[in-house]
C-alpha cells in the first residue's frame, strides 16, 4: 500500500497545500475555491485502487470517501457538511493493489519466474473467467483480495446437519488485515505446471486439466520439514508446491489459515450454504446442488478415467459466493495452515489454530460427500501426510502482501 498526506488548509483565497513529501507520485492538487481536488495515478504499470481519505489532522483519524477517483468533485470535510474557510482538513489518497492478482504459471516447473499481475475488477481480467476461459484454470492462478473484517465462525448448535459436530463452536473472530486467495481450487494442471508431476487419481486427459488437483497431502503442498512448523514458523520446504511458487514469484504463498478459509468462504453470509440458503435436508439437497460438486449431483460413481459428470468437477462450474469463488462447498475438502483443536467461544483476532496436534485442518467437504459434509463452517482433520481422491487445496496470499 502507498500513502501520501497533503495538509490542507482552507482559506478564503482558496486552497493551499503543504506537504511534508517530496514525492511526485499520489499528489493532491487544487485547482479554484470550491472544495474541488485532483491527485495524480501512480504511473508505475500496477493497476492500483485508490481511494481519498480526510481527517482533521495528520496524525487522524482518517476517514475514506467511497467512489475515489482521479477527480474528486464536492469533497465532504465531514458528514453532512461541506469545506468552509474555516475548518482545516488533512487529506490523503491510499493506493492499494487491485482487487484480483494472476500469478502465470504457464513456463513450467523449468521457469526461471512467475509474472504475477493485478487487475483493479474482474472485467479488467483478460479474457474474464468464464466458463470457457480455462486459462485461468489450467496454466494462470487468479486470487481475490479479501478485506479485512469480523465475522462469526462456526456454527449455530440448531444447525441442520451439524449433528453431533461439537467443534463447531461460534465465535467472533477478526481478520486485521486484506489477503488474497484463490478463486479456484488449485488444479492438477496448475499443480503439473509448479510441481512437474501428476499425482492424482481422475486420470482422463480429456477434462483433467481443469478438475482439482487431488491426492495431495499438507507436506507436499507445504514440505514436511521446515513445512510442517506451522503455527511456529511461516517457512516451507524448498522443493514443496508453495516453496516453488514463493521462489519464482518473490511473494510468500501458503494455504489459507482456517479462519481465513471460513470467512473467504462464508462472504458475509450466516447461513450453512454461502448462497445465503440453509440445508433442506442432510443427505441430498436441492440448495447445496447449486454451490458445489457433492455425492448426490454426480459425485457418485467415480472412476480413475471418468469424465467430469462424475467424482470431481471442473472448477468453476457451480455458483460463486458473493466475493466471487468458487467450489467453496465441495468438489474437493482444501487443507488449511492449522493444527486441528476444537473452538473456544471466545472472542479471538487473527487465530492460527492449535499450537500443537496430531491433526491439520481439512474444510468444506468432497465429492462423496452428503450436504451436511460441505456446510460452509465443516472442518474436519487428516494427518499432514495422508492423501486422498477428495483431498485438495486452494492457495492464499495470507499477508496480503
Amino acid at each position: 500500500m502507498k500513502t501520501r498526506v497533503w495538509v490542507t488548509i482552507v482559506g478564503f483565497g482558496g486552497l493551499l497545500l503543504f506537504s511534508g513529501f517530496a514525492q511526485a507520485d499520489l499528489t493532491i492538487q487544487s485547482f479554484d475555491s470550491t472544495g474541488q481536488l485532483t491527485f495524480n495515478e501512480l504511473n508505475n504499470g500496477t493497476n492500483y485502487n485508490y481511494r481519498v481519505e480526510w481527517a482533521p489532522s495528520p496524525s487522524g483519524p482518517w476517514s475514506a470517501f467511497t467512489g475515489a477517483s482521479a477527480l474528486m468533485d464536492g469533497i465532504l470535510a465531514a458528514s453532512g457538511s461541506n469545506v468552509t474557510n474555516t475548518v482545516p482538513m488533512c487529506y490523503r489518497v491510499v493506493a492499494t493493489l487491485g482487487d484480483y492478482m494472476v500469478v502465470d504459471v504457464s513456463g513450467g516447473s523449468n521457469a526461471v519466474s512467475y509474472p504475477v499481475s493485478y487487475y483493479r475488477t474482474l472485467s479488467d481480467i483478460p479474457g474474464g473467467l468464464g466458463v470457457n476461459t480455462d486459462v485461468y484454470k489450467t496454466t494462470n492462478i487468479v486470487f481475490r483480495r479479501i478485506p479485512s473484517g469480523t465475522f462469526t465462525m462456526g456454527s449455530p448448535v440448531g444447525e441442520l446437519g451439524r449433528g453431533g459436530w461439537g467443534d463447531e463452536t461460534q465465535h467472533q473472530v477478526t481478520l486485521t488485515k486484506s489477503f488474497y486467495i484463490g478463486v479456484f481450487e488449485v488444479t492438477q494442471k496448475q499443480w503439473e505446471r509448479v510441481m512437474g508431476t501428476w499425482p492424482s487419481f481422475s486420470t482422463n486427459v480429456s477434462c483433467r486439466d481443469s478438475r482439482p488437483v487431488e491426492m495431495v497431502s499438507y507436506n507436499m503442498i507445504r514440505g514436511a520439514s521446515s513445512g510442517a512448523n506451522w503455527p511456529a514458523s511461516s517457512s516451507v520446504d524448498g522443493d514443496s508446491f508453495m516453496g516453488k511458487l514463493r521462489a519464482l514469484t518473490g511473494k510468500v504463498f501458503d494455504l489459507p489459515t482456517e479462519a481465513q478459509r471460513e470467512y473467504a468462504g462464508r462472504a458475509g453470509t450466516t447461513t450453512a450454504l454461502n448462497s445465503g440458503k440453509n440445508l433442506t435436508s442432510a443427505a441430498s439437497c436441492q440448495n447445496m446442488s447449486e454451490v458445489g460438486r457433492y455425492v448426490y449431483n454426480g459425485g457418485s460413481g467415480s472412476t480413475q478415467d471418468g469424465d467430469a459428470t462424475v467424482g470431481t468437477a471442473k472448477v468453476g462450474s457451480y455458483l460463486p459466493n458473493a466475493w466471487g469463488l468458487y467450489d467453496i462447498h465441495g468438489n474437493v475438502m482444501e487443507w488449511c495452515l492449522d493444527w486441528y483443536g476444537v473452538f473456544s467461544p471466545n472472542a479471538v483476532s487473527d487465530p492460527v489454530g492449535a499450537l500443537s496436534s496430531t491433526y491439520r485442518v481439512n474444510h468444506g467437504g468432497g465429492f462423496a460427500n452428503d450436504a451436511n459434509y460441505c456446510r460452509v463452517s465443516f472442518h474436519i482433520y487428516n494427518g499432514p501426510e495422508g492423501v486422498s481422491n477428495a483431498g485438495g487445496f486452494r492457495v492464499a496470499l495470507p499477508s496480503g502482501q
